[in-house]
């Protein structure tokens, strides 16, 4: 039995997944051979694996953070929104169902077994696994057939980590509270607390601990202080963006998509020294001060276009070019910015086609099967031809016309993209394209914007950081030993 630590929260990001990406490189620094593990996640913001399937976009980054190559298995069940009630269902890597939530509790039992031997093959050869949880194991109602939080803890023998947000308030009770309420065999599963996210002297808080302590017989792990670098981090979902644009320089602008999905590429944007990026609910207007909209990915792109056009923002993209302004969509995006969006077969509703806003001439037809890979190519847009850029794809559906003649990239299974013969309206399927400094540096050069942002570079140096954070907070040798308890009784 390999070694594992599940961290569990007392709820929905109370920082789950940065504590996971934090210890994977803390550990591996060590020269443990780590992997982190996700159960069961939810989530439009994923990420394509090298085995060709894909997963949670946080446990792309732990994997990073643990210096591994990312696989299906280490988030074996991904459940994308597509409506308010229902969620398309992707088991290690692949579409398996789309569900309403209350058709998914059935599901959920039978997806134990794929979870369980994902964890084996994630295990194997590891000397460590760092698993996280989704949610709270609080939520008792939803404790039968769970395979998220405890259900799978004790299915698979994995000790537990509670961690909790102080800076929402309240925490105390969160912890004691969730101590009440969890079952016995649930309560025993836990082995400790974190106590995350703190702002001023840890020490005040010392009592507070004690209390925690004496009234749910867990001890203490640490207490996490506030860190703030988390922001040049890729963000797990839109909650993660900062709501404060930085004042000045170029104005990118990205709407706030009812369906939003795989909007990482705007994270190298924001952090841009040169870049104010903006994100911008529908029932906003498009500011007139913007130089650039950055249409993001969809999991539902007939109706986020849809509402695109109930809000005026067909009209506001319109007035917008008109004003020397350019426009970018990727992926559902792009799809967005064709004339027309067929969906013969009712992937995303009732079948038909949709109008699409008809700012580049090409249509899309929605259709199996769906593309998930990651791959690399070499750019083919004006002012930036033959630069490097990789990234990867997930969309369904093919999109062909004339503006398809002027491709964004040249990837390695062919050209990719279009762009309208003024140059200002440009469209492709490759996610992560702005990731690539190069390329980012010509696409804002072009904009009258100086790049010098060395983006992966930086990404890199925070996650070194916050494994410095967690080892100065956090008993990182009674999690390691808490961990090695799992394989001390397999013994």
């Amino acid at each position: 039995m390999t070694a594992a630590i599940m961290i569990q929260g007392t709820g929905s990001d109370v920082g789950k997944s940065l504590l996971v990406a934090g210890l994977c490189r803390l550990y591996a620094r060590r020269g443990l051979v780590v992997r982190p593990f996700k159960p069961q996640n939810m989530s439009n913001n994923a990420a394509a694996t090298d085995d060709g399937g894909e997963i949670g976009r946080a446990q792309m980054l732990q994997a990073r953070a643990a210096g591994v190559e990312a696989s299906v298995h280490m988030n074996p069940v991904l459940l994308k929104p597509q409506s308010e009630t229902g969620a398309q269902v992707v088991v290690q890597g692949r579409v398996f169902a789309s569900a309403r939530a209350r058709d998914y509790a059935s599901l959920k039992p039978g997806l134990m077994a794929p979870v369980l031997e994902s964890f084996a093959r994630v295990a194997e050869g590891a000397d460590l696994v760092v698993a996280e949880g989704a949610g709270s194991p609080a939520e008792i109602n939803l404790r039968e057939g769970d395979i998220a939080n405890m259900g799978f803890a004790i299915a698979a023998g994995v000790p537990v980590a509670l961690a909790a947000d102080i800076a929402r308030g309240g925490v105390i009770a969160n912890l004691v509270g969730t101590a009440a309420v969890l079952p016995p065999a649930d309560r025993a599963q836990v082995a400790g607390f974190i106590v995350n996210r703190f702002r001023g002297d840890v020490s005040l808080f010392d009592d507070g601990v004690r209390e925690i302590e004496v009234r749910t017989g867990w001890p203490s792990l640490g207490v996490v202080p506030w860190f703030a670098a988390a922001s040049a981090l890729p963000a797990e979902d839109t909650l993660g963006l900062p709501t404060a644009a930085r004042p000045g320089g170029l104005v990118v602008v990205m709407p706030r998509l009812p369906h939003i999905a795989n909007f990482d590429d705007c994270d190298p944007l924001r952090l841009e020294p040169g870049v104010s990026l903006r994100l911008v609910p529908l029932d906003e207007p498009l500011p007139a001060d913007a130089d650039v909209v950055l249409l993001p990915g969809s999991k539902s792109t007939v109706a986020d276009t849809r509402a695109l056009v109930a809000a005026g923002w067909d009209v506001d993209l319109r007035a917008h070019l008109r004003r020397g302004g350019r426009i970018v969509g990727l992926c559902g995006g792009y799809q967005m910015l064709g004339r027309r969006i067929a969906d013969p077969e009712g992937y995303e509703g009732p079948p038909g086609d949709t109008p699409g806003l008809g700012l580049l001439d090409v249509e899309t037809v929605l259709a199996a099967p769906k593309v998930t890979r990651r791959t690399r190519g070499l750019s083919a847009l004006p002012g930036a031809e033959g630069v490097p850029v990789d990234g990867y794809r997930i969309h369904m559906g093919r999109t062909t016309g004339p503006d398809t003649a002027r491709p964004v990239v040249r990837l390695e299974e062919g050209p990719d993209g279009a762009i309208s013969p003024d140059g200002r309206v440009i469209g492709c399927y490759l996610h992560g394209i702005f990731g690539a400094d190069a390329f980012r540096a010509a696409f804002l050069g072009a904009l009258g914007t100086v790049s010098d942002l060395a983006y992966e570079a930086r990404v890199e140096a925070t996650l070194d950081a916050l494994a410095d954070h967690l080892e100065a907070a956090v008993d990182t040798e009674a999690l390691l030993a808490i961990a090695q308890r799992r394989t001390a009784r397999a013994a």
